[in-house]
């Protein structure tokens, strides 16, 4: 007799934590696996509980026998004991046996070396207001390098490499340069013989698929998925997806969003802004227009009755603006900033007539006498800014005249005297 069967407990939490779903195969637990262990390793600034969490999942659901009895009855038939237990490992030892040795430095690799952290690789990509509006992706190919596999990185048929005679292992250099008299400078630089690896291949011994290299090129396709309301700037990061390179653990490859200008909507975080310009009629006497939104939508834009817009006028739609991030639901507010578009000049028909509706003017009447005493002048029409600049630029030149004068230095004298 076999006795009581197990009571079920939940046998969902290991998934989750990896976030995978039931049906994962053993590549998705992988990659799972590696892409949440190097976020989280604690030598990285990770949550060593999320750390654990992770090793102890992967554990039970890498190994066939474990994961079936985890579907069937839960983690507790784990804790009791079937299937030798859950999570009793040390997660450091899981990690480093999964990426052959701890790349942050809790353990050597296999000769013995800490390994270091590959550079991360980062890419500037172009969007369009449009995309950051309504989200997108973007499918890439990249070039990278990847561990032979044939040769499994080591660079030989045979796995043996030989110390480097020209820097006795070291995979350094020292160069001494001399300055001068008693004076000299020593530089370390990576040796050129083995290219700071302090090893060497022979060649009758060297793998024919990467030529005693260790890695070779591929293709890589990544989707780079833009999030509705992400920002100008901001990064996508594919962890561990860098160059790969022996005893060393794989950089990240990141994207920088660069968003490029837009002819009609300007963004101020989640915020949009529109110009719009109005004939004096439309601002006196009421306007409509449509406006095309990021989306496509067409927005019809219009006045209240009776309401007057004045030059440099700003108007507010709510939930018309960029998405927030991660909230898509929720939106800014979109601007609409109004110029008024005035005619160059009016009959004296039409100013009678304009008379007629608008406002009187100014009650002030001036006399003939008070006339008679005025001047007359002329308005001409002036760039203000292009004034200033000559103005400022007359100045310089009459103060460099100066300065170049005979006596000029000699009236400086006097003045501090």
């Amino acid at each position: 007799m076999f006795g009581r069967a197990p009571k079920k407990s939940d046998n969902t939490k290991y998934y989750e934590i990896l976030g995978v779903s039931k049906s994962a195969s053993q590549d998705d637990l992988k990659k799972a696996y590696r892409k949440a262990a190097i976020k989280n390793h604690p030598d990285k600034g990770g949550d060593p509980e999320k750390f654990k969490e992770l090793a102890q999942a992967y554990e039970v659901l890498s190994d066939p026998e474990k994961r079936e009895i985890y579907d069937q009855y839960g983690e507790d038939a784990l804790k009791e004991g079937m299937g030798g237990g859950g999570g009793g490992h040390d997660p450091f030892d899981i990690f480093q046996s999964f990426f052959g040795g701890n790349p942050f430095g809790g353990g050597g690799s296999s000769r013995g070396r800490r390994q270091r952290r590959g550079e991360d690789v980062v890419h500037p990509l172009k969007v369009s207001l449009e995309d950051l509006y309504n989200g997108t992706s973007k499918k890439l190919s990249l070039s990278r390098n990847a561990i032979c596999s044939k040769c499994k990185g080591k660079g030989s048929k045979s796995g043996a490499s030989i110390k480097c005679s020209g820097c006795q292992g070291s995979g350094i250099k020292v160069s001494i340069r001399h300055l001068g008299p008693s004076m000299i400078q020593q530089m370390q630089h990576a040796c050129n013989e083995c290219k700071g690896t302090g090893e060497t291949i022979n060649d009758k011994d060297r793998c024919p698929q990467c030529k005693g290299e260790k890695v070779v090129q591929e293709k890589k396709v990544l989707e780079v998925i833009v999030e509705k309301g992400m920002q100008n700037g901001q990064k996508i990061t594919f962890p561990g997806e860098a160059d790969e390179a022996p005893d060393t653990v794989t950089g990240d490859i990141v994207f920088v969003l660069q968003q490029k200008e837009h002819p009609k909507f300007k963004r101020k975080g989640d915020d949009l802004f529109v110009e719009h310009t109005l004939y004096l009629t439309e601002a006196l006497c009421g306007f409509q227009f449509i406006l095309t939104h990021l989306d496509g939508r067409q927005l019809l834009i219009k006045s209240e009755p009776g309401e007057v817009v004045k030059p440099d006028q700003y108007k507010g739609i709510n939930d018309e603006g960029m998405p927030m991030y991660q909230r898509s639901f929720m939106k800014g507010k979109l601007y609409i900033h109004f110029a008024v578009e005035f005619p160059d000049t009016l009959s004296p028909e039409q100013c009678k007539t304009l008379e007629t509706v608008l406002p009187p003017r100014s009650s002030v009447q001036l006399t003939d006498m008070e006339l008679d005493e005025c001047e007359e002048t002329t308005l001409h029409d002036v760039n203000i800014e292009e004034e200033m600049r000559r103005k400022q630029a007359q100045a310089q030149e009459a103060y460099d005249e100066d300065e170049d004068m005979p006596g000029g230095a000699q009236r400086v004298q006097c003045a501090q005297q």
